[in-house]
């Protein structure tokens, strides 16, 4: 099982809920749409009330107390997010990437064939069989340290860091089989 998430990134608030909502207004709850900062996985919440939220604050969303969520809707599908919040996912990827690079450098470091013909490392964008080995052979050597080591060491590496970024948007939008780094859709815990 999964650990849960403690901590999401908020991608928009919707003070009145949904515009398309034909629920009366009376009875419609604020809705938070947000990005899990560990699982990397998209999740629909219903902020207590009176509280206001901004585009990329950070809301505790773990099983102690809360103090500007109420409940956890549900996960959220990626063609379900306002635009609002499509604009601001990128970003919100690029800085959890940025700030976290730990866990993506060891992606590098211990990544593994997934069957006799395919490596889980080409399943990042611009990585064919030709980088695959050039990075298996660096990490052989010595582990990556830095995404910057990645490019120093591995010759004519597409940047690490835009792959890592542009593969978890690809996996957010259900268009990839195999799940790297955004938790997967059915049967796991939020």
């Amino acid at each position: 099982m999964m650990p849960k998430e403690e901590v999401a990134i908020v991608l928009d608030f919707l003070p009145n809920g949904y515009p398309f909502d034909k629920t009366p207004s009376y009875k419609k709850n604020a809705i938070v749409q947000v990005l899990g900062k560990n699982q990397l996985v998209l999740l629909e919440l219903v902020p207590k009330k009176g509280v206001t939220l901004q585009p990329n604050e950070e809301v505790y969303i773990g099983e102690g107390k809360r103090d500007k969520i109420h409940h956890i809707t549900g996960r959220l599908d990626m063609d379900k997010l306002t635009a609002t919040g499509s604009s601001v996912l990128k970003d919100v990827i690029k800085n959890v990437v940025h700030k976290h690079p730990e866990k993506f450098i060891e992606f590098f470091n211990k990544a593994q064939p997934l069957t006799t013909r395919m490596h889980q490392l080409e399943l990042l964008p611009g990585v064919g069989k030709k980088h695959m080995w050039e990075i298996i052979d660096a990490r052989d050597e010595k582990s990556f340290e830095s995404f910057d080591d990645i490019k120093k060491r591995v010759k004519l590496m597409p940047d690490p860091e835009k792959a890592i970024i542009r593969r978890i948007v690809s996996e957010l939008s259900g268009q990839e089989k195999h799940r790297l780094f955004a938790a997967g859709v059915a049967n796991q815990e939020v």
